[in-house]
């Protein structure tokens, strides 16, 4: 029987690169989307989808019930994979923002693999892949939420890797950093939903700096950036490789910021983390 995967976040991106990488390599996989035009635009290409949104715990519990079904009641693997940005200073980030974002990000990721837990005790293995974030080891300005979720997702999953450890269930972080990828110009759209930024106190500070940044973003290629086929290279090293390392880094930038968070004092990393 072929190996099976449930992948979210398959609507563009690294989700959507990996599910069809891995179809064509011969996994069972089930590409997850938010949306349903996105689900049947998939099922078009010949992939097997579901409707999964991470905000929302009765579509997770569904998605995975209509999983189980296509895969005959076994899963091997899932990645986690689905999440946005709400730009912004973190003095204009809302508590009902910040709380979606959550839900998203973070409170979504862990339902589904508590969910997935009784499966993969019984089975006797699983993998379990988070998508993490140069964010999630280092914070950058007007990155808060997406700073806040990815480092509470990396505590997470290092502790799920601990308590995990004396079973053959698999948790790994892949660091992807730079991905060209829609990623950046979607937070724009989150942006304008939750930031009110003509009342905010620093006003000023958006008109003359901060809305120019975010009408650039995704025009330029970043320091570093590769395709999303970098990821799905790692995520295929994650979950067929017999002794998956715990954390993988997909760009140089990711490698450098680990290393340099590590290495230097605060006052020296937080002088060069200001500049970006």
């Amino acid at each position: 029987m072929p190996q099976t995967i449930l992948i979210t976040g398959c609507s563009s991106g690294i989700g959507y690169n990996a599910a069809h990488t891995l179809h064509e390599r011969g996994w069972k996989v089930i590409a997850a989307c938010r949306q349903r035009t996105d689900c049947e635009r998939l099922q078009d290409e010949g992939l097997t989808t579901v409707l999964l949104d991470y905000e929302d715990d009765i579509s997770i519990k569904t998605a995975l019930s209509q999983t189980l079904k296509h895969t005959g009641g076994r899963l091997d693997a899932v990645f986690n994979n689905g999440a946005y940005a709400i730009p912004g200073p973190v003095e204009d980030l809302s508590r009902d923002a910040l709380r979606a974002i959550f839900e998203a990000n973070f409170f979504g990721y862990f339902d589904l693999i508590n969910q997935l837990m009784p499966l993969f005790r019984k089975q006797g293995h699983g993998r379990i892949v988070q998508c993490s974030s140069l964010l999630g080891m280092t914070a950058l300005r007007y990155r808060g939420a997406y700073n806040a979720t990815k480092f509470a997702l990396e505590g997470m999953t290092d502790t799920l890797r601990l308590e995990l450890r004396s079973t053959n269930i698999k948790i790994i972080l892949i660091e992807p950093g730079p991905i060209k990828t829609n990623f950046r110009k979607n937070a724009i759209k989150q942006f304008e939903k939750w930031v009110d930024w003509r009342n905010s106190e620093i006003r000023d500070h958006y008109e003359k700096t901060l809305l120019n940044k975010l009408q650039k973003v995704g025009t330029n290629k970043d320091l570093g950036e590769l395709g999303p086929e970098a990821v799905t290279k790692t995520l295929i090293k994650a979950i067929e490789n017999p002794n998956p390392a715990p954390r993988y880094f997909v760009t140089w930038p990711t490698r450098m910021t680990s290393t340099l968070r590590r290495a230097l004092p605060t006052r020296w990393s937080d002088a060069i983390f200001a500049k970006f």
